[in-house]
């Protein structure tokens, strides 16, 4: 049996990032983290890691040694032409959530995936 785990974040505005994560990844509050300074979000059928997030006082100084992929096309094998569609669509929503789209990664003439930065400024990708 796998190791149940909850990713663990450090955060300037935990409600305002859980809620970004929340719509990222299909997630809901988990009851009882409604704090001004805490936060959790968790997968609604119980299959993925729950994400907590904690107010600190220092803001995010470095690029992450480690990100989040979305990956939006599910598992594969993919139909790579589908797979970008499902990329594209993804991204606008994430932008007008407060994400930044950092660049495009292209493998020859199909979309790989999109490096972007969630509203605090860490980045993941949509792959």
């Amino acid at each position: 049996m796998a190791t149940l785990w909850t990713l663990g974040c450090d955060a300037d505005d935990p409600q305002r990032i859980a809620a970004f994560w929340a719509l990222a990844l299909g997630y809901v509050k988990e009851p009882g983290f409604d704090e001004p300074d805490n936060a959790s979000i968790v997968d609604p059928d119980g299959q993925g890691p729950a994400m907590s997030f904690l107010k600190v006082p220092e803001g995010k100084s470095s690029k992450n040694r480690m990100h989040i992929d979305l990956r939006v096309a599910g598992p594969g094998p993919w139909d790579m032409a589908e797979r970008a569609r499902l990329i594209q669509q993804k991204v606008p929503a994430l932008v007008s959530a407060g994400a930044t789209v950092i660049r495009e990664e292209w493998y020859g003439d199909v979309l790989g995936h999109v490096v972007m930065q969630d509203p605090e400024g860490n980045e993941f990708c949509v792959a």
